[in-house]
């Protein structure tokens, strides 16, 4: 009879202790629960610790951190009709237990459905802009505009996308080789249109230049004849009043001017006759005095 007995107890003990067993759960500070009984979720536990439930109850974990979300690549027409290779991710969290679990569950699920969302945002936001836009400082408008989209198309599943970027945006292969050369082309175009305006402004700046210089000179030329001509004016002004003052001096000086230019080379050969006007002063008598020495005078020698 004791022996039954101690059977008995030593049985309520194990199923006691495997009823205390399955009733005990830890909830870590990285995660929330649901707790379910026949599939009916009965309550959400979101505090650390060691919690207690019935033992026909079971619970349901999922992560309060944020996960990251990768999608595979998505190939996107712009709305200049240039080809993307864009790999976008997300980073969400789980805000709502409840409305995750009814609505995919396991994040598995979540992962293939939100991808698929996260592509279709992609695609119809970037549907709209052009490959200089998603390549400027506007891509971080363009990345919370998709954002916004994924989250307003997600929020049934109990999580909110808190970062979504852009990776990566490659050209496919023959639109890279067709938009370099299309830029080179244009590169080309603007440097000969450069080069063109250059070349006119060149044009435009030498008529100018030779303008101007043909005006200076024509106006250094007038003022010079006008000057030349003054001088002229003034030095046979001057020349009449010194032959007007004593022209016998005036000849001497106009014939030692004569003899300088003359006699300015030493290989200068003049055939003259002796009596020629031009050996006027090479005797000491004088060019106005050419008749005969009166009487009692002496000839110089």
């Amino acid at each position: 009879m004791q022996n039954k007995l101690a059977l008995i107890i030593g049985i309520l003990l194990v199923v006691l202790g495997v009823a205390l067993f399955m009733s005990l759960y830890t909830v870590r500070e990285t995660q929330q629960v649901l707790v379910l009984q026949f599939g009916e979720i009965k309550r959400t536990v979101t505090e650390p610790g060691l919690k207690l439930k019935w033992p026909w109850q079971n619970v349901v974990i999922y992560d309060k951190r944020i996960l990251n979300l990768d999608p595979p690549t998505e190939q996107v027409i712009l709305s200049d009709q240039n080809r993307l290779l864009v790999d976008a991710f997300a980073r969400y969290r789980i805000t709502n237990p409840v409305e995750f679990y009814k609505s995919v569950r396991e994040e598995s699920v979540l992962r293939a459905r939100l991808g698929q969302i996260i592509n279709a945002a992609v695609r119809g936001i970037l549907g709209n802009v052009t490959l200089s836009s998603v390549l400027s400082d506007d891509r971080v408008n363009i990345m919370a505009q998709i954002r916004d989209q994924v989250n307003r198309n997600a929020e049934n599943f109990g999580i909110r996308v808190v970062d979504l970027r852009i990776g990566r945006a490659d050209l496919p292969d023959q639109t890279r080789e067709s938009v370099y050369d299309r830029m080179k082309s244009e590169r080309e175009r603007e440097a000969a249109e450069f080069r063109a305006q250059g070349f006119e402004q060149a044009q435009r700046i030498r008529a100018t230049a030779d303008r101007e210089s043909t005006v200076i000179k024509a106006e250094a030329e007038r003022e010079a004849d006008i000057l030349r001509g003054e001088g002229e004016g003034k030095r046979t002004t001057i020349l009449n009043d010194a032959y007007g003052q004593d022209s016998g001096f005036f000849d001497f000086y106009r014939s030692m001017q004569a003899y300088e230019k003359s006699l300015a080379n030493d290989s200068t050969y003049m055939v003259l006759s002796p009596q020629s006007e031009f050996f006027n002063f090479f005797d000491n008598t004088s060019p106005r005095d050419t008749a005969a020495p009166t009487e009692g005078s002496g000839t110089a020698q």
